[in-house]
């Protein structure tokens, strides 16, 4: 069964004196990088995922800045695949869905950022067009949200969704369960 990796929105805008920054992106970004890493050992298809906005009051990654490339802890080799979206929704009128087709691939793993947005549009697509999902949750991450001026931390925002997608849209690990209980086994 054919397993590719997708690394959603790693992008310089979501880390410190980005547009946009996000809770401990750092960490996120170095445990999809260990992620990013075994897939390449492993020689399976990697898609990077980049949001451009094409919104008009987008205030991140707007074209041709430096916060809408990918970050240097996952920088994509040339071989690898570059899946520019508009939407949360990286399937939404971008050419993934046919790619992973071409390929047979029946297995998604998704890392990346923010979970309560493009993670969670994504891997309910998925789902939706039959692909099994894994979430590494660690190399995921959010920000805190505001509803009815009631902070939400980032923190509880991130399990909320991940909690949500658990079961019935994916399966969970972080990276350190993936890369030694199921890595191996698994795949």
């Amino acid at each position: 069964m054919s397993i590719a990796l997708m690394l959603i929105d790693i992008q310089n805008d979501y880390f410190p004196n980005g547009k946009m920054e996000l809770n401990n992106p750092m960490k996120a970004a170095k445990n999809a990088s260990e992620i990013l890493d075994w897939f390449r050992t492993k020689k399976y298809e990697i898609y990077h995922i980049q949001h451009v906005s094409n919104r008009s009051g987008a205030g991140f990654f707007l074209p041709n800045t430096e916060g809408v490339k990918i970050h240097k802890s996952v920088l994509p080799l040339e071989q690898e695949n570059i899946i520019v979206k508009h939407t949360p929704n990286s399937f939404l009128n971008t050419e993934l869905l046919n790619k992973l087709k071409e390929k047979e691939v029946k297995k998604l793993v998704i890392c990346g950022m923010m979970t309560h947005m493009c993670i969670d549009a994504t891997v309910r697509a998925a789902r939706d067009f039959g692909f099994e999902c894994t979430v590494i949750e660690d190399a995921c991450t959010t920000k805190d949200l505001i509803y009815l001026d009631r902070v939400v931390p980032a923190e509880q925002v991130h399990f909320g969704f991940i909690s949500d997608l658990n079961g019935m849209y994916a399966t969970i690990y972080t990276t350190n369960e993936f890369l030694t209980h199921n890595a191996a086994s698994s795949y």
